[in-house]
């Protein structure tokens, strides 16, 4: 929005909605629900169709932090609602609307667990990399549209979903918060965590129209942490 765009934005605290429509007045258009939800999702096609939106933002909040060993199958099944079939419903549902505008842009926020597993988040990287998948191949298929599908794969960033995992880090090895922070950013090769505010530039970037030439890409923001060459 900072960047003068109309934004149709979805969550379940109407306080926040109400905040966001009081500062960029004109600019937001809210949706209280929960977009993991048929209903919701139902909302925001029949206004992205409305509005002739060029974009897409996708994300959600994640399953809990687990090893293998403590999941049990309901937990992988929420995992799945929570991860993988909303995306499928409101990418099924925004298409059509992209298609008739000849122009769209989606990207989805997942994490750069898709690159290297993080522990205690299988649920997590599991159902993501479906995700991978799911982009991956509609980039192929929806080909020579002006459609493009990317993902933003954020590492560890000032967010309280981090703060969640170093406190689970700090639980299982029986030391404190602060040590276990400590710890935590050693391991960035950077030596910080990433800012949220950056890695919205990013997004923002990926659904503009100069990232007309960029799509199927995955993109990990991490300060270096993952290893891998591809």
């Amino acid at each position: 929005m900072n960047e003068g765009a109309k934004v149709i934005g979805v969550a379940r605290s109407k306080d926040k909605l109400d905040s966001m429509k009081a500062s960029y007045s004109g600019q937001f258009i809210a949706v209280q629900g929960d977009i993991t939800e048929s209903e919701t999702i139902k909302k925001v096609a029949l206004l992205a169709k409305e509005h002739q939106i060029s974009g897409a933002l996708i994300n959600a909040g994640g399953p809990p932090a687990l090893s293998f060993e403590e999941t049990q199958i309901d937990n992988w099944d929420d995992a799945y609602k929570k991860l993988l079939r909303w995306k499928v419903e409101i990418t099924q549902a925004l298409l059509p609307v992209f298609k008739e505008n000849k122009y769209g842009r989606l990207v989805y926020i997942e994490s750069s667990s898709v690159k290297q597993p993080i522990a205690n988040l299988v649920l997590s990287t599991s159902l993501r990399l479906a995700v991978v998948g799911m982009v991956k191949t509609l980039s192929q298929e929806v080909s020579g549209q002006n459609i493009t599908f990317n993902i933003v794969a954020p590492g560890s960033h000032a967010t309280p979903a981090i703060e969640r995992l170093i406190k689970k880090k700090s639980e299982l090895e029986n030391i404190t918060y602060e040590q276990a922070h400590e710890a935590w950013v050693k391991n960035i090769p950077a030596g910080f965590m990433g800012n949220p505010d950056y890695l919205g530039s990013l997004a923002t970037w990926l659904l503009s129209p100069l990232s007309e030439f960029v799509t199927g890409q995955v993109y990990a923001l991490e300060g270096g942490n993952v290893k891998s060459t591809l």
